[in-house]
């Protein structure tokens, strides 16, 4: 959707800010709409820190919405084209485009075993990784108990913000008051 500097989304109104924002949390633009409520922002890091503490302070059954509106790595939505664009560029980035039939089915079985498990998709902010790494993480999380990677989710997501806000924002502070 572009990028802006951080005078001008001090300046949207709270419709266009979830226009422009309401992706950054998979298909959960409740979180941008509480994140707003922290306007005027003083820095890309504080927008950023909105987001996370909107998912926070959110309640449980909200968080587990947010986490279940994320697509499988590598997995059906993907090959069909029906994931948030942002999605596919971030699966794209880290070559889970370009799988072959053996190494998608690993992940379609990765995933499968993760949901049956946890009951939610498993999350990871590709940004930086390679499938191996991603591989290999399904793996050591697979050992986790469901508390612990309900909150590890968590830490991807906002790892998942972090990621698509710098991309949105121009660095640097507000100009002054």
């Amino acid at each position: 959707m572009g990028t802006f500097s951080l005078d001008e989304v001090n300046q949207f109104t709270q419709d266009t800010f979830v226009e422009v924002f309401g992706n950054v949390a998979e298909h959960s633009p409740w979180v941008a709409v509480v994140a707003q409520r922290s306007a005027p922002f003083t820095s890309r890091e504080a927008l950023i820190e909105a987001f996370t503490q909107a998912l926070q302070a959110a309640d449980e059954g909200s968080k587990l919405a947010l986490i279940r509106a994320h697509p499988d790595l590598a997995g059906k939505a993907a090959r069909a084209g029906e994931m948030a664009q942002a999605s596919v560029d971030e699966q794209a980035g880290a070559g889970l485009d370009l799988l072959n039939n053996a190494e998608y089915e690993q992940f379609t079985e990765l995933n499968e075993a993760y949901k049956s498990r946890y009951g939610f998709p498993f999350i990871f902010a590709v940004k930086g990784a390679d499938k191996h790494q991603i591989l290999e993480a399904f793996r050591v999380r697979l050992q986790n108990s469901l508390e612990e990677e309900f909150a590890e989710a968590l830490r991807q997501v906002c790892r998942i913000f972090r990621f698509r806000l710098e991309d949105m924002i121009i660095e640097g502070a507000a100009s002054g008051d």
